[in-house]
């Protein structure tokens, strides 16, 4: 449940060529709903407070991986990633603001991941049947 945001861009320890599977197994759903942690992460990546060892690390990590979009992170870590992203955009516009304005300033890895989550729902969306099964 430390963190927070090794979801947003999946980058704790950086090996060779991918970020480190060692928190793949965190509960990105309890990180979310504990408004306390969430903040602790924010504020770690605002440079506001002293970070964790693992919040150094995702902080350290975080401009490669929004500039590569994620290319070093694994399944999991682009699925808790994005997860975790669509929630702030979604639910705490004012975090997603001032992450945005330090690591994606011109918003273009902003825009081009909204772009294809929203190709990702589009395309899904083609698959639904009428009694709302998917293929």
């Amino acid at each position: 449940m430390r963190l927070f945001f090794y979801i947003l861009l999946a980058h704790l320890a950086i090996a060779e060529d991918k970020y480190t599977t060692k928190y793949d197994n965190v509960d990105i759903d309890a990180v979310i709903s504990n408004e306390r942690l969430l903040q602790n992460y924010i504020k770690c990546l605002l440079d506001l407070v002293v970070c964790s060892e693992d919040g150094s690390e995702l902080k350290g990590n975080m401009p490669d991986a929004i500039q590569n979009n994620c290319a070093k992170c694994s399944d999991k870590q682009k699925e808790g990633s994005d997860k975790l992203i669509l929630y702030l955009i979604e639910n705490k516009p004012e975090y997603w603001q001032l992450l945005e304005e330090k690591y994606d300033p011109t918003g273009e890895n902003t825009k081009k991941f909204i772009e294809s989550k929203t190709m990702v729902t589009e395309k899904t969306d083609t698959y639904t049947t009428e009694s709302g099964a998917k293929w």
